[in-house]
């Protein structure tokens, strides 16, 4: 009898495991939450002993008690950038994806000396606080203590499989992001920018996300309560095996992930590049995906919860009520900088409209009104790169209640599907360790449809009315904004 599959996300403020059985059932779950350290505004860092691996030990212990375990897979937020010995331990705490804005610097430099068209051409996408490189040139210059002792670096997947294994290596995927590093057309590492960027830090080998990386060690297997000899498939980043999950393979199929961030993925045909979106590899040898991430979302409505105390439900509700447009309330989200399609780590969210009348419920609604405007703003720069959406798939946490993916389908006017099993990156996991093992190919299909938005045309109107003003509004306030963000 075939054994069951392990799958764990690590995301950024908790972790989610999933067992599953042959055909995709999923048998237990788990799940653990934690924070992220924020030393000085715009850093953004995990301790990855802590609430990586320590997490994941402790779902792996619980789910897999015994049961036979027949493969693991691992995925995690992306690309972070962990400095670690040449042993593997790590030196200071994780430094976070785009939402970490600390190496505007390295990233202006960077640009200078290589070139933005150049770097758009070889890597696929431009250099942002996504980026891989500018973080590691960032150690390198202001932690020398740190750097004289660094030899190798992780993400958050490979530094599980490297916990698990042993094997020092990394995906292509998450190699993509990591800019500008790696070549996304010839599939390879750029050895010569890395030396520059990177000098003595040794570049990690390269698997496709559903090749095993090694085995579960004995001295793992002792942590996790997994069987040492279980192998591992190299990891991801977790956007990319949430769509996984949900069957988004095609080209046309769009990922909208309501989660802390809200980030978008879309199948290309096609390689393409654009100076305002991620252009990156896919899961598969001669795929292509756009990804565009905003800097925030549900981490606005997790502040709101917490500056007014009130209960989740209650403040969907009261935002349920609120009309269309909040009653002339305007919001931006950009309450940690914005990543696409702005790419401006000095942009700060914004409220305007404001009178006496407006109470919590008007917030919130404009909450989830303005991180549906900035999904639509980044499918319109899709379709100007060339791309056209076919099909909108809604995952995430953010789904729960209905109103917010209810929302972003009247400003997009466009319909979007819901899976019916909602397990995210884990379950997608499990999918790709199936994979590994000969069980499942990329057309396999564990997952159904559970509920479809469809768009009131009614609310197109006022939507389309609104979002002129929004994007009107960054244009009008970002020169005030960038004054503020430096006074920080």
């Amino acid at each position: 009898m075939p054994g069951l599959l392990l799958g764990v996300d690590i995301g950024t403020s908790g972790s989610k495991g999933v067992l599953v059985g042959p055909e995709g059932e999923v048998i237990a779950t788990a799940r653990r939450t934690h924070e992220v350290l924020r030393p000085r505004p715009g850093w953004v860092e995990q301790d990855a002993e802590k609430a990586w691996w320590r997490e994941f030990c402790s779902i792996s212990a619980e789910l897999c008690a015994g049961r036979r375990i027949e493969a693991v897979a691992v995925s995690g937020m992306g690309p972070c950038v962990l400095p670690a010995s040449e042993t593997g331990e790590p030196l200071r705490p994780a430094i976070l994806y785009g939402v970490d804005t600390r190496a505007t610097r390295q990233i202006r430099e960077l640009r200078e000396r290589y070139g933005p068209e150049r770097v758009l051409e070889r890597c696929g996408s431009p250099l942002t606080t996504q980026a891989v490189g500018p973080k590691l040139a960032w150690i390198r210059e202001n932690e020398p203590d740190v750097w004289a002792r660094t030899r190798r670096f992780f993400t958050c997947a490979s530094f599980l499989v490297y916990h698990l294994t042993g094997a020092y290596a990394l995906d292509h995927h998450s190699a993509s992001q990591s800019v500008p590093l790696y070549d996304s057309r010839e599939h390879r590492w750029i050895e010569d920018w890395a030396d520059e960027i990177a000098p003595g830090v040794e570049l990690p080998r390269l698997l496709w996300p559903d090749e095993f990386a090694g085995e579960v060690t004995p001295e793992a297997a002792a942590e996790s309560g997994i069987p040492a000899g279980t192998p591992v498939t190299v990891g991801t980043i977790d956007a990319w095996a949430e769509s996984v999950s949900v069957g988004v393979r095609e080209p046309g199929d769009v990922m909208v992930m309501y989660g802390t961030t809200m980030f978008l993925l879309q199948v290309l045909g096609e390689r393409r590049t654009s100076p305002n979106l991620w252009g990156t590899v896919g899961i598969d040898p001669g795929t292509y995906n756009f990804g565009a991430g905003m800097a925030t979302s549900g981490a606005i409505t997790n502040w709101l919860h917490a500056l007014t105390g009130a209960p989740y439900e209650e403040l969907i509700a009261e935002a349920a009520r609120v009309p269309r447009g909040s009653e002339g309330l305007l919001m931006l989200p950009y309450f940690a900088g914005e990543r696409a399609p702005l790419f401006d780590a000095d942009a700060r969210g914004t409220l305007i409209g404001l009178t006496l009348h407006h109470g919590r419920g008007h917030l919130y609604r404009a909450t989830l009104e303005a991180t549906a405007f900035g999904v639509r703003h980044n499918l319109e720069t899709m379709r100007e790169a060339g791309a056209r959406e076919k099909r909108l798939m809604a995952v995430g946490g953010g789904t729960r209640g209905h109103l917010w993916p209810q929302i972003v389908t009247d400003v997009l006017q466009e319909p979007q599907t819901l899976p019916t099993v909602t397990q995210g990156a884990s379950y997608g996991n499990a999918h790709l360790a199936a994979r590994a093992l000969g069980r499942a190919t990329r057309e396999t299909c564990w997952n159904t449809p559970s509920r479809e938005f469809h768009p009131d045309p009614e609310a197109a109107q006022v939507y389309d009315a609104r979002y002129h003003l929004y994007r009107r509004l960054y244009e009008s306030t970002k020169d005030i904004a960038h004054i503020l963000a430096r006074e920080e």
